[in-house]
């Protein structure tokens, strides 16, 4: 019998448990989640990436089963507003690409080829994905077919209220046959094999086989126990706080947007994450170039509530990841593991891909060498430096020069991996980007279509010197092709307004 020990809940340790309940349900195996009391779920996204679409498919837990009691909507993609100050690229959209925009992907890519090479071709990707159309819309992405029956014909994403999200997977949970202790950790003793016992508030001592450290940014175990050192990406990645404030939806508003929008603010930027029940706001900034008080008031002003009696929420944030996430016998998942800021809202895709690399590696019947805890400490932190390269991205081809904070975003492409070095040379050289991100082997970060949006959304284009390129198609020809496709699917029209 293993027995396994999950110390710390929230969303990163619900999804953990029901990802290791699940695989060895038919294993010799205890779970035991020990959730503290006193300490409430972060969550500051309440995004998703596609990611959290499959984790429900793999629990086999249906939309109408969760959707409503968590306040979620459906998201299509990002739309980012005012990151750059060039006329034609004031917002672009990151859709979540599906099966039917690979149809039309290689006319999008040479729209971009030949706007690359100095033709003034259009290139934004509203025109070429049916995400966009959809979150143009307000559409959901599911389709009503010849049958009456809805089906979904679209990659998406979720948005959702964090802390009801990880109530309902506390309740899966349990049904899997985890146990669900309440009480803090006090106190630690180490073992030869690593962490031989924890010590709780409530007068018992718990040990297991193998600790999963979800504590947050406190790193109980990981850090503060077996003493993890962690890589910050501070270099890249200036911001490190978050100031929220809820809302309401618009009373004329009569439909909810399916898109997340993130819009440039003076040190930082601002999310817009519409529930069922309201939207989510929030400001991530810099605290080296402005207060939590100078943000509060900037987030306000947007908002319209400068005069409002709502309660702002400050959150900090340690932005990088652990060298090491499995020490002996502890395994650090979510913050305690590492943290890469909310832009793609990418966190909880990083738990799931850890929890699940876990069972991979991890075996109830033998003992682990070296060797898998080295292998599966590799994977996960090239998961992490992949996708935050792409982060990276998005500040260093701003073109913002209004505040210090865009402009020294921009600066120091010397510092920068070489990985992404390799990416912006590629770019700007006219050369094969989709070959290149082969060549490095980083499309299971993020895919080559990703870096095409961002590259061209923010404008990465020399001045376009000729007419349109006769030999791609033209742009009314493609968003007369995806606006049919929008209306032969019949699409449903998204949550309305409670």
């Amino acid at each position: 019998m293993r027995n396994i020990t999950i110390v710390g809940g929230g969303t990163a340790g619900w999804i953990t448990a029901n990802i290791l309940a699940k695989s060895w349900a038919h294993q010799n195996v205890n779970i035991t989640v020990i959730e503290s009391p006193t300490i409430p779920t972060i969550g500051v996204g309440e995004g998703s990436t596609p990611a959290l679409k499959g984790f429900f498919d793999f629990l086999e837990i249906q939309e109408s089963e969760w959707m409503n009691k968590c306040n979620a909507t459906y998201k299509n993609g990002i739309r980012f507003n005012g990151w750059t100050n060039k006329p034609d690229f004031k917002s672009y959209f990151h859709p979540f690409p599906s099966a039917l925009d690979y149809t039309y992907l290689p006319e999008y890519f040479n729209h971009i080829a030949s706007r690359r090479a100095g033709y003034a071709n259009a290139t934004q990707s509203e025109n070429y994905f049916l995400a966009a159309k959809l979150a143009a819309e307000k559409k959901s992405p599911y389709v009503i077919d010849n049958l009456g029956k809805l089906k979904s014909e679209v990659n998406y994403g979720y948005h959702f209220d964090a802390a009801k999200l990880a109530e309902f997977l506390q309740q899966q949970a349990t049904n899997l046959g985890v146990i669900h202790t309440v009480a803090a950790v006090q106190g630690v003793t180490q073992g030869e094999q690593g962490i031989a016992k924890i010590h709780l508030s409530n007068g018992e001592s718990h040990s297991a086989d193998l600790y999963i450290d979800c504590t947050g940014f406190s790193a109980k175990l990981i850090e503060k126990t077996l003493g993890a050192k962690f890589i910050s990406y501070a270099d890249h990645l200036y911001n490190d706080a978050a100031v929220a404030i809820p809302s309401l939806h618009c009373e004329n508003e009569t439909l909810i947007s399916s898109e997340t929008v993130a819009t440039a603010m003076e040190n930082g930027w601002a999310w817009q994450i519409p529930l069922q029940n309201r939207v989510g706001n929030g400001y991530v900034y810099s605290s080296q170039y402005c207060s939590a008080e100078q943000a509060e008031q900037e987030l306000r002003t947007k908002l319209g509530l400068m005069d409002s009696a709502v309660e702002a929420k400050h959150l900090t944030m340690r932005v990088g990841r652990r060298d090491k996430h499995w020490i002996k016998n502890c395994v650090a998942i979510g913050l305690s593991q590492g943290f890469i800021e909310p832009l793609e809202a990418t966190a909880l895709a990083l738990v799931q891909f850890s929890a699940a690399k876990l069972v991979d590696y991890y075996s109830i019947e033998s003992n682990i060498d070296n060797t898998k805890r080295d292998d599966y400490n590799r994977v996960i932190n090239n998961q992490f430096d992949g996708i935050k390269d792409y982060i990276v991205a998005h500040y260093k081809t701003n073109s913002l020069t209004h505040t210090k904070y865009w402009c020294d975003n921009r600066a120091h492409l010397d510092k920068l991996s070489p990985s992404l070095q390799q990416i912006f040379k590629c770019w700007i050289s006219g050369a094969d980007l989709s070959a290149e991100i082969q060549r490095q082997n980083i499309q299971k970060y993020y895919p080559v279509v990703s870096w095409y949006c961002l590259l061209a959304g923010m404008g990465m284009f020399p001045e376009a010197i000729y007419q349109a390129n006769a030999v791609a198609p033209s742009c009314t020809k493609m968003q007369a092709i995806a606006g049919s496709a929008l209306s032969q699917l019949e699409c449903m029209q998204h949550f309305k307004t409670l």
